[in-house]
C-alpha cells in the first residue's frame, strides 16, 4: 500500500482509505468486523467516519481497540445528527459554532473510544457561522491535543481560499484536507476546488469514487437498478442516463484495452489526479476491501491520463 503525505502536512495516509458509513447504516457487527480487519490486513491506515453515520463511530471505536496507533482516524462534524440532538436541529443549525464544535468532539471521542482524533473535518459549510469562529474552536482543540489536524468537506474553492486566509492571518490551524465528491462521472471539483487545493498545499480526499456503484459495472444500460442498491439508497436514479452509460462503456473499453478492470481505472486513475492524496472507498465485505486496495495499485501512464481526460470530459 502506497503512503502519501496529506497535502503539505506531516500526516501520512494510505492511498486508499476506508469509508465507514456502511458500518452504521448497512452492516451488522460481524460484517463490520470483517471489513475493518480486512482493511487493517491490507495496509489501509486511513479510516474515515462521521458523527452522522449512525452507529459507525461506535462500531469503529470498538473494532480498532488495541490498534489505535496503527491507524489515522478521521471523523466529521457539522452534518445533521438531529436524532441525537435537540428538537430544533442540533443547536438550531449553527453546526460550525464554538458551542456545537465542543459538544460534537466530546461525543465523537466517547464513541470512538479514543483520546484524540487525527483528522477532524467540518462536514459541510455552515452559512450561519463565520469561518473564523469555527477555525478558532478547532485551533483550541488542536492545542489541547484532542485533535491533531483539521479539514473541510463539501467546500467550494472560494470557501477553501477564505478559510486559508483566515487561518493564516489569525494564526489558527489551517485545513490540510478537503473531502469532496469526485469520480470519472463527476469532475466539477476540477474547475475551482482543485486549483485552490494545489495553491495552498491541501490534500483532496475524494468520496463516492465509484459514483454509487456506476463505476463497478454493476449497472447496465436499459436495466433497472437492483433493489437495495446504492443508487436507490441515495436517491440517485437520475444518474442512469444514456450519457452516463456512454462514459461508463467508454471506460470499460479503455480498461479492457489495458488488461485492467473498471475498478482499477475508477480508483487507481483517480488517485493519479492532481491534489488527490487518498481515495475514500466504502466496502460491505472483505472481498471489496481487497479489490479496492488492489485497484489503488494501478498506475496510469501520462498517455492513459490524457485519454481518460478526453473520455470523461
Amino acid at each position: 500500500m502506497e503512503l502519501r503525505r496529506l497535502g503539505t502536512s506531516g500526516l501520512v495516509v494510505s492511498v486508499v482509505g476506508l469509508g465507514t458509513n456502511n458500518l452504521g447504516m448497512k452492516l451488522d457487527d460481524e460484517q463490520s468486523r470483517e471489513v475493518v480487519h480486512a482493511a487493517l490486513d491490507e495496509g489501509i491506515t486511513l479510516f474515515d467516519t462521521s458523527d452522522s453515520y449512525g452507529a459507525s463511530e461506535e462500531r469503529l471505536g470498538r473494532l480498532l481497540e488495541g490498534r489505535r496507533d496503527d491507524v489515522v482516524l478521521a471523523t466529521k462534524f457539522g452534518s445533521d445528527v438531529r436524532p441525537r440532538g435537540n428538537s430544533n436541529g442540533e443547536d438550531w443549525g449553527a453546526r460550525g459554532s464554538r458551542r456545537y464544535v465542543r459538544r460534537a468532539v466530546e461525543a465523537s471521542l466517547r464513541r470512538l473510544r479514543t483520546d484524540w482524533i487525527d483528522l477532524y473535518q467540518l462536514h459541510r459549510p455552515d452559512p450561519a457561522t463565520p469561518i473564523e469562529e469555527t477555525l478558532s474552536a478547532l485551533d483550541d482543540l488542536v492545542r489541547e491535543g484532542k485533535v491533531r489536524y483539521v479539514g473541510s468537506s463539501n467546500f467550494a474553492g472560494w470557501q477553501v481560499a477564505d478559510a486559508e486566509w483566515v487561518a493564516r492571518t489569525r494564526g489558527f490551524e489551517r485545513f490540510i484536507s478537503a473531502q469532496n465528491e469526485y469520480n470519472w462521472l463527476q469532475r466539477d471539483v476540477e474547475d475551482d476546488l482543485v486549483p485552490a487545493l494545489e495553491q495552498y498545499g491541501i490534500g483532496l480526499l475524494p468520496f463516492f469514487p465509484l459514483a454509487s456503484g456506476l463505476l463497478t459495472g454493476k449497472y447496465r444500460r436499459g436495466q433497472a437498478p437492483p433493489n437495495g442498491s446504492r443508487i436507490q439508497a441515495w436517491g440517485r436514479e437520475s444518474l442512469l442516463t444514456d450519457a452516463t452509460f456512454d462514459v461508463v462503456e467508454g471506460l470499460e473499453a479503455f480498461a479492457a484495452s489495458r488488461s485492467v478492470g473498471l475498478l482499477d481505472v475508477a480508483i487507481g486513475g483517480l488517485a493519479a489526479q492532481p491534489a488527490v492524496t487518498s481515495v475514500i472507498a466504502g466496502a460491505t465485505s472483505a472481498a471489496q476491501v481487497v479489490a479496492n486496495v488492489a485497484a489503488g495499485n494501478w498506475q496510469p501512464t501520462l498517455q492513459d491520463l490524457a485519454e481518460l481526460d478526453e473520455l470523461t470530459a
